[in-house]
């Protein structure tokens, strides 16, 4: 159960409630009401193996789903979902068309193409592109978790980015911050999107 918030907005000179007369004020108070339901904040955190992909954009919303069948017992919280490498990043984007993940990944190579231009050539003429590429897309996500499930929207997924040509296999901590059902039970699976 979710804690109800009482909002009583007070004469920001005065700290009384506010009037019709005070209606210049600038602030309110934000009281919170004591509830009896416990709402003991939980954590999980798993780190998940994803297998080799080739240069671009992946969905692994599933992937994470399967790895993670606790997520089915929480009733609101938050995930952080890093991944744990300097080529490769993560992002939230439209998964139903299939052009989204060419486009985004073409773009990307428009930003920081592969060639000579960089120093860091040790590894390769993909390398310091990925890490150009890594930096401006991130290598963590926030996502709100609701009645079980990360609670994205209706065309949104869980973008791996694999910006190396050979990246090989990658890998994902997600730290899951939340209430737990409190009943004992869980939510249906969440299935994929």
């Amino acid at each position: 159960m979710l804690a109800q918030l009482r909002v009583t907005p007070t004469c920001a000179l005065s700290n009384r409630p506010r009037t019709r007369r005070s209606a210049r004020s600038l602030t309110s108070r934000t009281q919170a009401v004591q509830t009896n339901a416990p709402m003991a904040t939980e954590w999980l955190q798993r780190t998940i193996d994803l297998p080799a992909y080739k240069r671009g954009c992946h969905v692994i919303t599933k992937k994470v789903y399967e790895a993670l069948p606790e997520l089915s017992q929480f009733e609101v919280g938050l995930a952080n979902i890093f991944i744990l490498h300097t080529s490769a990043s993560l992002t939230i984007n439209e998964n139903a068309s299939p052009d989204v993940p060419l486009d985004l990944n073409d773009a990307l190579d428009r930003i920081a193409p592969e060639g000579n231009m960089y120093r860091h050539l040790d590894e390769g003429p993909d390398d310091m592109p990925a890490h150009v590429k890594s930096s401006l897309m991130g290598p963590s996500l926030t996502v709100p978790v609701s009645g079980g499930r990360f609670a994205l929207g209706t065309w949104q997924g869980i973008y791996l980015n694999e910006h190396r040509n050979y990246g090989g296999s990658r890998r994902v901590t997600v730290t899951i911050q939340g209430t737990k059902r409190t009943d004992g039970r869980s939510y249906p699976s969440p299935g994929a999107r």
